[in-house]
């Protein structure tokens, strides 16, 4: 018979699961495994701590980058990942809308320092079930990886009213599309990469594709943007987050 599991929650912290197998209930704990996906070793190490300390919840992997998440959770295959969005090589909505489609079943909480509308926006519409800003509290994260757990969503409260505004706006009216917003995937995955300092044909080996693809879609990226220069675009790609200062 299939083990069925019920969970019930006491308080912000506290997590019972009940399980029913062969007809008889038992009450026991059962650890959430989770992925903590954040490029500062000393911040991942700070979540693993603090994520640890609960007994509810067990840390059995970590990851540096998008793509390290992304492995980590196809080989792991964790209840949840909490990850950043500002990452080495690949941006984390980026790797939240790859988690989505390879393993759907794994719940995916952002704890960011973005508290625009635009971020907001893409992040859940990559496919998140939560957003936490890094100026939470201990309770407020565990609070957050609870709901997600048990298949509700969860926003930060300071941010709930931007998402609402969004929305709301639009409905009411098609916004002029900016310059920004002409900007393709793949040429926001090659500003990213210029901005952390790779060279054409470095980008192209990663992205696996010609120099001279590479170089097209650098050159439409700075008409689009009408930016010229390493130095300028690189400042660009900090404004719009694709990389920390």
């Amino acid at each position: 018979m299939v083990n069925k599991v019920y969970a019930v929650f006491l308080s912000g912290k506290d997590c019972i699961f009940w399980k029913k197998r062969g007809g008889e209930d038992f009450m026991a704990r059962v650890k959430q495994r989770i992925i903590i996906a954040e490029d500062y070793t000393i911040l991942r190490e700070g979540l693993r701590a603090l994520i640890s300390s609960d007994p509810n919840f067990e840390v059995v992997g970590e990851a540096g980058d998008g793509h390290q998440a992304i492995q980590s959770v196809e080989k792991l295959k964790p209840h949840l990942i909490l990850m950043d969005l500002s990452m080495p090589r690949m941006t984390g909505v980026d790797a939240i809308r790859e988690i989505r489609k390879r393993v759907p079943e794994t719940k995916i909480v952002v704890l960011t320092v973005h508290k625009t509308e635009e971020y907001i926006l893409a992040t859940l519409k990559a496919g998140a079930d939560g957003y936490v800003l890094k100026d939470a509290t201990h309770d407020e994260l565990i609070m957050a990886l609870n709901h997600v757990l048990i298949g509700k969503s969860y926003i930060s409260p300071g941010i709930s009213e931007k998402v609402i505004e969004g929305y709301l706006e639009g409905r009411k009216s098609i916004k002029s599309q900016t310059s920004w917003e002409t900007v393709t995937h793949r040429e926001r995955e090659i500003l990213k990469l210029i901005a952390e300092g790779y060279r054409n044909k470095e980008i192209a080996e990663y992205l696996c594709i010609s120099v001279k693809t590479v170089e097209k879609h650098r050159a439409n990226l700075m008409e689009k943007l009408d930016l010229h220069n390493v130095q300028v675009l690189t400042a660009f790609a900090i404004e719009k987050g694709l990389v920390n200062r």
